[in-house]
């Protein structure tokens, strides 16, 4: 084969490989597959031959689940489910006269999940020093059209806060995919307070960080005014990850 061709074909490759598109994300290293032939496989010097190519790109999670705004997931294929609980950071703070922080501690969160608008169970009732950001708390095989939603709550003085869930118009519970911002009025990457457990998920322009197949829920339990800056969508956090069955 002519070896102008074959400079032609290396530096189609290269410039394919280092498109923005040839990764799904940082996080997740993923290459585009394709096939190139060409016709006639064997040319005489001066002659070019016919190339075909094709390029199947990985797929992300939005191939396999469609997000319902806040949150409400629907399965688009037959899925399997993974959920992770990342941070759980609700906590009680007692101040003096002067606001100077006595001492604090952390309170107990719940995660909850509904199948196809069905009544939701627990899925998590802990508090934050004891995630395990590793640990799948939930599985479940999807099939096509089955529908999700996730909320949570806290416990404290043997009271529990109102339930805030993906069905819910005021945003206290938010699904997100990697690149996206956090709807919060304050960046999540600028807030004073910002949870060290939600650092990893944030690149340095304060989009989400995560997996091609992920889906990051955030929920804010202790305030409902959005133009709050304590409205920081960090009070719960989990990460569900979708596969293709």
């Amino acid at each position: 084969m002519n070896t102008s061709h074959l400079a032609a074909f290396a530096a189609a490759l290269a410039s394919a490989c280092l498109s923005p598109n040839c990764f799904a994300d940082s996080s997740e290293l993923q290459l585009p597959v394709g096939s190139l032939t060409a016709s006639p496989g064997w040319v005489r010097e001066g002659v070019k031959p016919q190339l075909t190519w094709s390029i199947t790109y990985p797929e992300v999670v939005t191939d396999l689940v469609e997000i319902e705004e806040p949150g409400t997931i629907c399965a688009k294929v037959p899925v399997n489910m993974d959920v992770r609980v990342i941070g759980a950071s609700v906590k009680a703070v007692w101040t003096d006269s002067l606001g100077k922080i006595l001492k604090w501690q952390w309170v107990p969160t719940e995660a909850r999940i509904s199948l196809n608008g069905g009544s939701y169970s627990r899925i998590f009732y802990n508090t934050q020093d004891q995630v395990n950001p590793n640990t799948i708390i939930y599985s479940k095989s999807l099939s096509k059209g089955n529908k999700v939603d996730f909320g949570g709550r806290y416990y404290f003085q043997s009271l529990w806060s109102h339930f805030y869930t993906t069905t819910n118009g005021n945003y206290n519970v938010v699904a997100l995919v990697n690149g996206d911002v956090p709807p919060t009025t304050v960046p999540l990457y600028q807030q004073p307070t910002i949870e060290s457990f939600i650092k990893p998920y944030l690149d340095e322009e304060g989009r989400i960080k995560i997996g091609p197949k992920d889906v990051i829920y955030l929920m804010e339990l202790t305030h409902t005014d959005r133009n709050d800056g304590g409205f920081d969508l960090q009070d719960l956090a989990l990460i569900v990850t979708f596969t293709k069955q």
